[in-house]
């Protein structure tokens, strides 16, 4: 088969090191790619937010099967596109990617289905949600309704910090995206991630994880997209996992399809669980980023195969093979990340790291320039390891790590703390 990947980061690293493994793929094209993914797969300029753009290079490269990595992509259309030219895509529509793109959305699935979740009020007018919150009090969550890089969600444990959230959403800090905000209850909890294919019928749980969202150790810092994950995610514990498949996944799906927008692609479900009750946090509609790399280093060869029947409407009569095994990946980001950072500074030692099935850079914000590889993004490296423990793929993720020239980078050094 010849397969086309759509994204530039981590995860579409990920993705395309799972996919090369898999003997049905001949040929793999990642459009933009990065200077690690060019290392597996052959990378091509592409405008992946333009549906025509990105059919057309399809056909032109007698693509069989189209992958779509990032969220934006799909909330625009681009998976409805490929269908519609008769092309075979794992990603959903732009319709059933709302469950991504719109908070407010989410919310009313959640209503319409009975599925469990925190209590919300959903606000366009700034002086209405700003009494709203004075009437709640904090700690209180503020959410922009749309896409905003992972960057839209303010955990306000103080009044005042919800009220400048507020003042920055609804005051045009993340665009459209903030044009509306969902205010949502504190929810305690541990939270962890589920990750479930869906050909729109049939649900097939691929796994569990838990990522690390501050910046810095000891859950301190700003939000990110992400300083590092581990699967399996222990406090998802077989009953708690069933229990948020019949409660919360299964009807979630049953009401897409309800509504003619059936679900066909990965349902990335982000749950807080106490007391052995777990309740929707937020859906992504794609696999997340740092959460997909220790997914695909655990599932390898088998990625390809499951996404497949995933795309082809045929869930019902595959499985997931798992080892008994462990992973985890730190993320390097640029000094100053989530804020303002420099682009450029080079990254040494990459060259004398293990690639195999249980170590692995994945690359996210780098860019080659002759044999030196630069930083050119917030998040740049996703370090990834596997071990018949957690800590065990700890131990080995860190030093990798160690062993990684890059002064202008920082990184947490208790990535899987919790289970560990």
């Amino acid at each position: 088969m010849n397969i086309l990947i759509l994204g530039s980061g981590g995860r579409e690293h990920a993705l395309a090191w799972a996919v090369k493994q898999n003997p049905k793929c001949d040929r793999l094209i990642v459009a933009p790619g990065n200077a690690g993914i060019a290392g597996v797969a052959e990378c091509a300029a592409l405008n992946i937010m333009s549906p025509d753009a990105v059919v057309d290079f399809a056909q032109s490269q007698s693509i069989d099967f189209v992958i779509i990595g990032p969220e934006d992509p799909l909330a625009a259309g681009v998976a409805d596109a490929l269908r519609s030219a008769g092309i075979l895509c794992f990603g959903p529509s732009a319709a059933a990617a709302r469950l991504e793109a719109s908070k407010s959305f989410t919310k009313e699935i959640c209503d319409a289905a009975n599925a469990p979740t925190a209590g919300y009020a959903h606000f366009t007018d700034l002086e209405a949600a700003k009494a709203y919150v004075k009437e709640q009090g904090a700690p209180i969550v503020i959410k922009a309704d749309g896409l905003a890089a992972g960057k839209g969600v303010v955990v306000a444990m103080e009044l005042q910090e919800a009220l400048d959230a507020l003042d920055d959403m609804l005051g045009g800090a993340f665009g459209a995206a903030g044009a509306e905000v969902v205010i949502e209850e504190f929810m305690e909890g541990e939270e962890a991630s589920y990750f479930i294919l869906s050909d729109g019928k049939t649900v097939l749980p691929i796994g569990t994880a838990q990522d690390h969202k501050r910046a810095y150790d000891g859950d301190k810092g700003p939000n990110t997209g992400g300083m590092g994950a581990y699967s399996p995610a222990p406090v998802l514990s077989d009953d708690i996992a069933a229990k948020a498949i019949k409660e919360i996944v299964q009807p979630t799906i049953d009401e897409m399809a309800k509504r003619g927008t059936p679900y066909q692609g990965v349902l990335y479900a982000g749950f807080m669980i106490k007391d052995g009750q777990p309740r929707l946090v937020e859906y992504n509609c794609r696999f997340g980023d740092p959460e997909c790399q220790v997914l695909m280093i655990r599932l390898g060869a088998q990625a390809l195969d499951l996404m497949l029947a995933c795309a082809e409407e045929r869930l019902a009569d595959v499985s997931v093979n798992w080892a008994d095994d462990h992973a985890i990946t730190i993320v390097m980001a640029s000094n100053g990340y989530p804020a303002a950072y420099e682009k450029g500074s080079v990254i040494r030692g990459l060259e004398a790291l293990p690639e195999d099935s249980a170590n692995m850079v994945f690359h996210a914000g780098t860019k080659a320039e002759g044999a030196t590889i630069t930083a050119v993004g917030g998040r740049v490296l996703s370090v990834t390891a596997r071990g018949a423990s957690l800590s065990e793929a700890r131990d080995r993720a860190y030093a990798m790590v160690s062993d990684i020239d890059w002064p202008e980078g920082f990184n947490r050094s208790d990535i899987g703390w919790r289970a560990l």
